[in-house]
């Protein structure tokens, strides 16, 4: 998910600087949209592992 919000801000940063203002903040809207879902779904993870005291798997190298 976070990189469709550094895709969509990757976008309105080049709409606004080839001047399409209006998808611009089309764009910038969308990606803020998508970060609040992600700080979200990221802190909601977080109590769910403090909570049910579960630890992510380690990964074998």
């Amino acid at each position: 998910m976070l990189n469709y919000v550094i895709t969509f801000f990757i976008l309105a940063v080049l709409a606004a600087f080839l001047g399409f203002g209006g998808m611009a903040a089309e764009f910038a809207s969308i990606a803020k949209f998508l970060a609040l879902i992600f700080v979200v779904l990221f802190i909601a993870s977080l109590i769910y592992s403090v909570i049910s005291g579960r630890r992510p798997p380690t990964p074998l190298s």
